[in-house]
């Protein structure tokens, strides 16, 4: 009763203040509307309250008073209709002189007031106990920007020294490729900077269909399907082929976008140890127990490099299993598509398998221009299925003319000089060689991705940071991108290194390595 009240007798003083007397705004140029702010805010116990100073003077005294009064409240709207856009309201009487601020600071963001946003104030108390344990671990990431072009010479702001990059998935150098750029330059002449739509409605263009047909054919598939990333591809493959009664079988290294992927998808999920086909065997027998259904899909998904370990799936035997249980194969091949095989076309030809994959999703934003994009790539009832039913197709914007001329650039350099496909093969296992010969541990297949194996999170860090003062652009990998205590470098070699550069890398691992004793 006291509280409703005091509420009211407020209410009233207000009311009389602004329909009796004369109101003006507080002058910022008035000492007096100096007011106390973020330094001394008051936090209400109520989520739904705010905080306020109400501060009086009479000649030279000032009292201040501070309380909290509900947001729903007739008291709170009239205070907000008298504030100002310096976060004060002021109204003069007889020698009296009375303001009132909120105590918080962010006005702007809230039209008329500022105030501590209590559902923030929440978030953050979630929050910050978790980035303050990522930064004591060592595991924060930190984006250093570059100020040129992609390439394996960079340079990165605040840096005046050309670094050597060896952290990009460039591996052709072709992301800064004259004639790439020049293919990019004609089509936004030619077809504008954007569609401003989904395919479906008006944001398919002739260079769309052009670039699906040249992806089916570089691959021998029916058939093609572009999505503004292969993060997206694999977020709309699983949801719409699989249905509650199949099965995904899947390889416990994949990429998180196909974790991601298959978390969409309703399908009963099965995990394999990484390229253990004995645990694979055991997870097709398990997926039999409850129904032998001939309807039953069974999906094998694995990546075709393992992006952290340059690990190769091994095909041949996931082949064998998927035959012999009729199983269909999934493989994710963006660190392989274009430089990986004998003319690019990925692990398939690796291992002499061209076709005998069903689905095969891949990027355009790795070797192939390194702008961004990614595909399907299968039957055509498949791709008229995802064309229908895949909700990132259905309802992201068309991937933009530019990096759909680039792409079709990419490709074609990549068909019409396998030299390019060789250099970084070339590169790859001179590079592992050496390093093996200093004393590094090297995981994963003879891949341009090249693991240096150290353990330790702020090891792999601080291994990154010395690399950096040696002109040499390398980072760190550790928890959550790869297991805990299996930090490393990651080493990606591109066809762009010379040999100079590769040496000159090898050089600073073995300095680093010694300084760091990692290596003897």
């Amino acid at each position: 009763m006291k509280s409703l009240i005091f509420h009211f007798l407020f209410l009233c003083y207000m009311l009389s203040i602004c329909n009796a007397l004369t109101c003006k705004s507080c002058s910022i140029n008035d000492p007096f509307c100096s007011l106390p702010r973020d330094d001394d805010i008051r936090q209400c116990e109520n989520d739904n309250d705010i905080c306020y100073s109400w501060f009086h003077r009479v000649g030279g005294k000032i009292t201040v008073e501070r309380d909290c009064m509900p947001i729903m409240s007739p008291e709170y709207d009239l205070m907000k209709k008298m504030i100002n856009y310096d976060d004060h309201g002021c109204v003069k009487r007889m020698g009296t002189f009375d303001c009132f601020t909120f105590c918080s600071h962010d006005l702007l963001r809230y039209t008329s007031i500022r105030r501590v946003s209590t559902l923030t104030e929440v978030i953050n108390k979630r929050l910050k106990p978790e980035l303050n344990s990522i930064h004591q671990a060592g595991t924060w990431k930190n984006e250093r920007i570059l100020s040129t072009s992609q390439s394996s010479h960079i340079k990165i702001e605040n840096s005046p020294n050309e670094l050597l990059n060896f952290c990009a998935n460039n591996y052709l150098g072709l992301a800064n490729n004259s004639q790439i750029i020049q293919a990019a330059k004609n089509a936004l002449d030619k077809y504008g900077a954007g569609l401003s739509s989904v395919r479906f409605i008006c944001g398919t263009q002739t260079i769309h269909k052009q670039l699906e047909q040249r992806i089916a054919n570089f691959h021998q598939r029916e058939d093609a399907i572009l999505y503004i990333s292969c993060f997206d591809a694999n977020a709309g493959l699983f949801e719409t082929l699989l249905k509650e009664q199949d099965y995904i079988i899947s390889d416990e290294l994949n990429h998180a976008s196909i974790i991601d992927g298959i978390r969409l998808c309703k399908a009963k999920r099965l995990r394999y140890k990484h390229k253990d086909m004995s645990d694979l065997e055991l997870k097709l027998k398990e997926s039999f127990k409850d129904n032998n259904n001939d309807n039953i899909i069974r999906l094998i998904a694995t990546d075709g490099v393992f992006s952290m370990d340059g690990t190769i799936a091994p095909l041949p035997d996931i082949k064998r299993l998927a035959d012999k249980y009729k199983a269909l194969i999934f493989v994710d091949e963006c660190h392989a598509t274009g430089f990986f095989g004998k003319t690019g076309r990925g692990t398939e030809e690796h291992f002499n398998m061209i076709g005998k994959i069903d689905i095969i999703n891949s990027t355009l934003g790795k070797a192939l221009g390194g702008a961004a994009g990614g595909y399907t790539t299968g039957s055509k009832a498949l791709i008229d299925l995802l064309r229908q039913r895949s909700r990132p197709y259905l309802f992201s914007n068309t991937l933009p003319p530019s990096i759909v001329a680039s792409a079709i650039k990419a490709i074609d350099l990549v068909k019409n000089d396998s030299s390019l496909t060789g250099r970084v093969l070339e590169n790859a296992t001179y590079f592992r060689n050496e390093m093996e010969k200093l004393g590094f541990k090297i995981l994963g297949d003879n891949h341009p991705i090249c693991p240096v194996m150290l353990g330790d999170a702020r090891l792999a860090s601080q291994f990154a940071d010395e690399m950096l003062k040696r002109g040499i652009y390398v980072i760190g990998f550790s928890y959550p991108v790869v297991p805990k205590d299996r930090a490393r470098i990651r080493v990606q070699v591109s066809g762009a290194h010379s040999k100079a550069d590769l040496q000159r890398c090898i050089d600073a691992f073995a300095e680093v390595g010694r300084q760091l004793k990692v290596i003897k």
